[in-house]
């Protein structure tokens, strides 16, 4: 990370710390909790579409695959929830690798439907499996986690354990990008036949990618699952899918900030326009239009512009 994004890091840790100072409402704080674990799923989105220029609308899947494995492995079978988590993980993983293979050798529209169908067989088997899932009743009873012997049984302290992850994950992520395997995928994201001739070994990034993103989906299902401790099937439709693509465009496909930014703004948008009743779809549509009309690389980049811009006619009056 360089210097800039290791400030503007500092100061959002500092904002999301006070948070809970200035607003002490358990509702408030579960909202940031699923903005939260909006935002692992649309940072490793990010990654294989903004960086690696690889279209998934499967991500709900692995969502819901790492939501229901632990779900059930705690509920049905008495396995220590962080131990659901890995195997949720871990089977998450292997199905990526086993879709990914075929999958990733295709490109545009071609991936995107191959990854949709996953996505809907995926739904599907957690739909009809009842004796397993619980069908469309949905899974209850999911343990909430403990850390330490401490139960992460409130709002407040699941907030801060899930922010904990999600600046972690940041870090990690942001030195990625930035190193020679970040190079390389951006690349490949610009033209596969330049990147492999410049011996970027295209097809192996591609699954490394795909895994990567499949193994945060899965984690942020299991974080979802036990924060919840109720899931249903409807949770992990399509429908999700194109929410999380919307969160990294609108956010900015090229930039982790702009992950978070989406996560937000995906997340809260519809939690203002309730007061709308009946029309709130309609005005959810318009505000996301007008979003990407105006700030058509996303909010990130569009922000950071108008800082600029800013900044450069306040030290002009100046002199």
């Amino acid at each position: 990370m360089d210097r800039t994004d290791t400030k503007i890091l500092l100061l959002f840790s500092a904002g999301l710390a006070l948070f809970p100072l200035l607003v002490a409402n358990p509702y408030y704080l579960s909202v940031l909790v699923f903005v939260g674990i909006h935002s692992l799923l649309a940072m490793g989105l990010t990654v294989l579409l903004g960086f690696a220029g690889q279209l998934s609308l499967c991500q709900a899947a692995f969502f819901g695959i790492g939501a229901y494995v632990s779900g059930i492995l705690t509920t049905k079978i008495g396995v220590n929830p962080w131990l659901g988590i890995i195997c949720g993980m871990g089977l998450t993983g292997a199905v990526a690798i086993v879709v990914g293979l075929p999958a990733l050798k295709l490109r545009g529209h071609y991936l995107a439907m191959a990854t949709l169908g996953f996505g809907e067989i995926v739904n599907i088997v957690l739909k009809e499996w009842v004796q397993v899932t619980g069908g469309p009743s949905g899974l209850t009873g999911i343990p909430r986690l403990a850390l330490g012997g401490v139960s992460l049984n409130t709002e407040l302290k699941y907030y801060f354990f899930v922010w904990l992850i999600v600046m972690a994950v940041f870090v990690f992520l942001s030195n990625l990008v930035r190193s020679r395997v970040g190079r390389a995928l951006l690349a490949l994201s610009r033209s596969e036949q330049a990147a492999e001739v410049m011996g970027v070994p295209v097809s192996r990034y591609k699954i490394k990618t795909f895994f990567l993103a499949s193994l945060l989906s899965s984690l942020a299902g299991s974080l979802y699952a036990h924060f919840i401790t109720v899931i249903s099937p409807e949770s992990y439709s399509i429908t999700f899918s194109i929410m999380i693509v919307l969160m990294v465009i609108v956010g900015g496909k090229g930039s982790l900030w702009g992950s978070l930014v989406g996560a937000f703004v995906m997340t809260l948008l519809p939690e203002y326009l309730r007061v709308f009743e009946d029309w709130d779809i309609i005005v959810y549509g318009a505000v996301l239009l007008f979003i990407l009309m105006i700030m058509p690389n996303g909010l990130a980049q569009g922000l950071a512009f108008l800082f600029q811009k800013a900044s450069s006619l306040k030290r002009g009056g100046r002199e």
